[in-house]
């Protein structure tokens, strides 16, 4: 019995390091070029998670300056990066809005909220990132003879690449009158 278990063991052949080591080498090409593909697929996703929280936070910054200027019954004073609106105090007060460069970026900025007549970066409230201009309040218009309500012009350019023109670039514009300016 001893034997022929030996006779047949014998006649089994097994690998040989030539045929496990090219098995070796096509698994690892084939898993490195999946784990290439998984990498690439993690990334593209990161960067559309970091673009959607861009433009969100932006939407919901227009939405809070747009309650804002509703509420306003004067802008003062005006500069395109820099307003204060002046609110009855129903409405909480003046409150302040600017853009501020973040440090070591070419084409980044921030959107800041403040009570009062000044803003900054360290004394206000951060409500977007990822701004591509600090040209984020173009126009006020005031027009005298119209009869109409004074209006502000929002203007959010939103990239997290840092480009101004480009595909990555999304744009919020609006205008919003301010209710209760005087009609002139």
């Amino acid at each position: 019995m001893i034997d022929r278990v030996r006779r047949r063991l014998r006649g089994e052949a097994g690998y040989s390091m030539v045929e496990m080591l090219t098995v070796m080498v096509i698994m690892s090409v084939v898993f490195a070029g999946i784990t290439d593909i998984f990498i690439a697929g993690s990334k593209a996703q990161a960067e559309q998670d970091r673009r959607f929280q861009a433009q969100l936070t932006t939407r919901l910054a227009l939405d809070k300056i747009r309650k804002d200027i509703h509420c306003a019954s004067d802008v003062t004073p005006f500069a395109t990066n820099s307003i204060t609106l002046k609110l009855p105090s129903g409405c909480g007060g003046d409150v302040s809005w600017c853009t501020v460069a973040v440090s070591g970026y070419q084409a980044r900025y921030r959107l800041y909220r403040q009570s009062g007549t000044s803003c900054g970066a360290a004394t206000g409230v951060q409500i977007a990132d990822y701004l591509t201009t600090a040209t984020a309040f173009p126009a006020y218009l005031h027009t005298v003879g119209c009869t109409c309500l004074a209006s502000l012009q929002v203007d959010f350019s939103v990239s997290n690449r840092g480009s101004t023109v480009g595909v990555d670039t999304y744009e919020l514009t609006d205008t919003v009158f301010l209710r209760n300016s005087t009609r002139l």
